[in-house]
């Protein structure tokens, strides 16, 4: 289907602002992929809170420049899907190694997580560490162990002082009861 110039460059404009909000951008190969799996490997992407946008490579060069992504254009050549990740770049690298586990594809070309071009093995390396939900939750667990030590020492010390007060207590009630007997 043949597009207007206009209709061009709205696509143009709308993928550059995508590009522009995404924090991680994978240049995937989806030859040999049919449509069943295409559209199994966007709803897994989409839960992910990912974009899977399959769109020509021209269209992309010039998404990426308007967006200033820079470093993953020499990539675009050949059928070209670009998948568009939110804050946390581990969420897309997952799913594409996962789908790509079961379907042998699609074929990551080339990653842009932060700015920072990284590899297909980069990409691999990525999924395999925790999302950064798990990462913050970790540290807060990390952080946390300490201080729950130290407030179980402290109750630990409380309960003692509540102790001690509490045997000066019956300790001086015997003494009184025991010197008015005599």
């Amino acid at each position: 289907m043949k597009h207007t110039k206009a209709q061009k460059q709205e696509m143009v404009t709308g993928l550059s602002a995508q590009l522009a909000g995404a924090g991680a951008v994978f240049v995937t190969d989806f030859t040999g992929l049919n449509v069943a799996q295409i559209t199994t490997l966007r709803r897994k992407l989409r839960a992910a809170g990912v974009e899977y946008v399959v769109v020509k490579n021209t269209l992309a060069r010039r998404s990426l420049t308007d967006a200033q992504r820079a470093g993953i254009e020499e990539h675009l050549a050949g059928p070209t899907a670009l998948v568009l990740g939110g804050a946390d770049p581990v969420a897309p690298a997952k799913v594409l190694t996962e789908f790509a586990k079961e379907h042998e594809k699609p074929r990551v070309k080339i990653g842009l997580v932060e700015g920072k071009t990284i590899t297909a093995d980069q990409v691999k390396q990525l999924a395999s560490l925790a999302s950064k939900p798990e990462l913050l939750a970790q540290l807060g667990g990390v952080l946390q162990s300490p201080m729950a030590g130290f407030v179980g020492a402290l109750n630990g010390l409380l309960y003692m002082m509540v102790g001690a007060l509490e045997a000066l207590k019956n300790n001086r009630v015997g003494e009184t009861t025991h010197g008015n007997a005599n």
